[in-house]
């Protein structure tokens, strides 16, 4: 089998800060080597010198909502979801590539409309179009009237298509088990008002047992289950009865890092849309404005503190949404270095390493290392000291998954 080498290469590991002068071979779909000596390529080797460009691993987005869209959106139908599952299926390909081609090769999902994230998720792995890894979500379940319930009552129509309403234990546990049927690897909760949605921050969606019935079912199936979780007691409440992934977790506190290290569940953060959000409605937002400022400014404070403890953070956000279009991921990445003070290599880590913990695929992703599935950036710059090398789209040279470039090229060939 002929191999790829890479010479000349700076490795940032995903752990590590880089280092120079190094050899990556590829054999097949994953790495072969990572070393400062230099193999004698064979005959039928491809050999492609790197110029000092940097390889690191491919990034993950661990929340991401492959159906959401600006087109069509109205207050009864967000995000677009009166389109039919065929539109949103095209659509969710689309986002998906978009978030390839800008070096996100594994995608989590954070709630997709009409169940027809797991049926793009097949076209992915059956070779039909191409897309990074991705674990496809449920609808988005929570109880009748909570905030994402949007549809007036009146006009005597079932929720819009990203919504599945259950009601007591027994109907959570009915609607995960379906959602999972029907392909969903990730469950979606909304938990708790606050974050982006109508209803406050201290409002509880679901009871207790209700939140228990779905997190027992989920683990039951074998899949992951992630909640939107604001307030405190929520998400004390989730910790405390197994949940895998914290979205937003606003009222982090001293108690909220110590449960988070202690169960290992993930967080993620997405800051970016709030951020967008405030800069997007300026003074249209009146007295929210206030709010959601308090709201950044408690996490910009916090978040290096649960960094430091050992607090499993990932990267993702509400890409789609109005005024936050897929595509704009790299602002993200400049927004934990340039308002949470955190370092480039810091984020890098959480794109990465801490990615690859959430989906559980450490032992295959999110580090450089021989073993690991060669999903990898080939970077112009260093981006463990400027993260823009990676927020610039421009600046990733190539996409490799599983050992092919699905995007961009490979430098000039060694004779």
């Amino acid at each position: 089998m002929s191999r790829l080498v890479l010479t000349n290469a700076t490795v940032l590991d995903g752990i590590n800060p880089p280092v120079t002068d190094r050899t990556v071979v590829i054999e097949g779909e994953r790495i072969d080597a990572v070393t400062s000596a230099k193999p004698e390529p064979t005959s039928d080797d491809r050999v492609v010198d790197l110029a000092g460009r940097t390889v690191m691993p491919g990034m993950f987005t661990c929340h991401f909502h492959s159906t959401y869209h600006e087109l069509g959106s109205s207050p009864a139908t967000p995000y677009g979801n009166e389109y039919p599952p065929s539109y949103l299926a095209l659509l969710s390909a689309r986002n998906l590539r978009i978030a390839l081609e800008q070096g996100y090769t594994f995608a989590v999902g954070a709630g997709g409309s009409n169940e027809v994230e797991p049926g793009v998720h097949r076209a992915i792995e059956d070779g039909v179009i191409p897309g990074p890894r991705f674990l496809p979500s449920s609808r988005e379940l929570s109880t009748t009237g909570h905030a994402n319930d949007g549809v007036p009552w009146h006009w005597n129509m079932p929720p819009s298509g990203a919504v599945r309403i259950c009601d007591g234990p027994d109907s959570f546990r009915l609607g995960v088990r379906e959602e999972v049927k029907r392909g969903a690897k990730v469950i979606k909760l909304f938990v708790t008002g606050g974050h982006g949605v109508l209803a406050p921050k201290d409002r509880m969606e679901m009871t207790r047992d209700e939140l228990a019935a779905a997190i027992d079912a989920a683990h039951q199936r074998g899949v992951l289950i992630r909640g939107h979780l604001v307030n405190k007691a929520g998400i004390m409440m989730a910790l405390e009865l197994g949940i895998d992934i914290v979205d937003h977790c606003d009222e982090m506190d001293d108690e909220v890092i110590s449960a988070l290290v202690e169960t290992g569940a993930s967080v993620v953060p997405s800051l970016h849309f709030p951020k967008s959000f405030l800069e997007y409605m300026g003074s249209g937002l009146g007295f929210a404005a206030d709010a959601i400022r308090a709201d950044l400014e408690h996490m910009y404070e916090v978040i290096p503190k649960a960094h430091a403890a050992g607090v499993n953070f990932v990267l993702g956000d509400d890409y789609g949404a109005v005024g936050f279009p897929h595509g704009s991921y790299g602002g993200e990445l400049r927004l934990y270095v340039e308002r949470a003070g955190l370092s480039p290599l810091d984020v890098i880590r959480w794109a990465t390493r801490n990615g690859a913990v959430l989906a559980r695929r450490e032992h295959d992703l999110g580090t450089v290392e021989p073993g690991k599935l060669a999903d990898l950036l080939i970077v112009d710059g260093d981006p463990a000291t400027d993260i823009a090398a990676l927020a610039d789209p421009a600046g990733i040279r190539a996409v490799l998954k599983g050992g092919a470039v699905l995007h961009g090229s490979l430098p000039n060939e060694a004779a």
